[in-house]
């Protein structure tokens, strides 16, 4: 008798999605997969090479918004849950384009929930942010009692799918999980965020674009940490609960960008500080003592040991790093910080 179970993974070519589908192959046989992605900029079917002629695998290019598309699929390939990575993610675009960021993470979770209950699927999760719960000031940490203060359109349009989330819950007696994480450094991030952006930058001796005055905080963790925290929440998390993943790591910007500069050997002269952007949130920290507790989840990976091998794995991928970084994104890096 066949028992692998089957999950849904939406965005599963992206930077976390991706990680978290190559964990799930390579560890976890029991589970079959299949990744349903459209393939946007930061989606890469680059990031599964290792992993796509795997039997328990299967990639389906298209868009959480179709309808039509997620019942096909939930019902004739009879799916277990429901993983939902599927985004779009950046703070700045959501600041120059807000409305695509309500057509995905609104809009799209919002069908993935209905289209779910429509068809029986068993359980949700929800792949969320800390960004809902808005800035911190120099003290404390986000719990998952904090309020919802959302500050840039992206976190407004995650908060809401959230909500959603809630919703369908309580409403409809969907089993669902939120998981809100910390910024996540690792392999296959696409370079619009802080650590590949500098690092392409730096390697290649041009101006590093450092908002504001660069002491900005964010708490970091490495993805394969938050890959084995989201599949520990879907598989023991109770319904309707909120779990809040970090690993106790603040950082500023600057001691990032300095970090990078460091293992290249560049100098910080590279440094430039541009205008800050829009409503930046000054700081955030993760209580992640709840997973920790009831689940009995802890960070695997010490910062220092995993940005060096973060930093060492774009080293020596410059062509994954050249590919990514072609096209599109140079219209997009012009508007974003060469023109400030």
């Amino acid at each position: 008798m066949n028992t692998q179970k089957t999950i849904l993974v939406t965005g599963g070519c992206g930077f976390i999605g991706s990680n978290f589908v190559t964990m799930l192959i390579e560890e976890h046989p029991e589970f079959k997969v299949i990744n349903l992605d459209s393939l946007t900029y930061a989606g890469n079917l680059e990031n599964l090479e290792d992993i796509m002629d795997e039997p328990q695998y299967e990639f389906i290019r298209g868009d959480i918004c179709d309808e039509n598309l997620v019942s096909k699929i939930l019902s004739e390939n009879k799916v277990d849950g429901i993983i939902n990575f599927a985004a779009e993610s950046h703070v700045d675009r959501s600041i120059s384009g807000p409305k695509v960021f309500v057509d995905t993470n609104i809009t799209g979770t919002l069908v993935l929930l209905q289209q779910a209950v429509a068809n029986k699927t068993k359980r949700f999760l929800q792949v969320s942010t800390d960004e809902v719960y808005g800035s911190l000031g120099d003290d404390g940490e986000f719990t998952e009692e904090s309020p919802i203060k959302p500050n840039s359109p992206y976190s407004v349009s995650k908060a809401s799918a959230d909500y959603f989330v809630q919703a369908y819950q309580h409403t409809y007696g969907l089993e669902t999980i939120i998981t809100r994480c910390s910024n996540n450094y690792g392999r296959y991030q696409f370079p619009e965020k802080l650590i590949p952006l500098m690092f392409n930058n730096a390697r290649t001796n041009k101006k590093l674009p450092v908002y504001g005055d660069g002491k900005n905080v964010r708490d970091w963790i490495h993805v394969y940490d938050h890959c084995r925290a989201i599949l520990l929440a879907y598989s023991m998390g109770e319904s309707g609960n909120i779990y809040n993943v970090g690993a106790d790591c603040e950082k500023t910007n600057l001691e990032i960008i300095n970090l990078i500069l460091t293992y290249l050997g560049k100098p910080e002269s590279l440094i430039e500080f541009v205008k800050d952007r829009l409503g930046h949130d000054q700081r955030y920290a993760i209580d992640s003592s709840k997973i920790r507790n009831t689940l009995g989840w802890k960070p695997t990976v010490d910062f220092d040991s995993g940005i060096i091998k973060t930093l060492s794995w774009y080293y020596n991928n410059k062509d994954w790093v050249d590919n990514v970084t072609s096209g599109e994104y140079k219209n997009y890096y012009s508007e974003m910080y060469e023109n400030r």
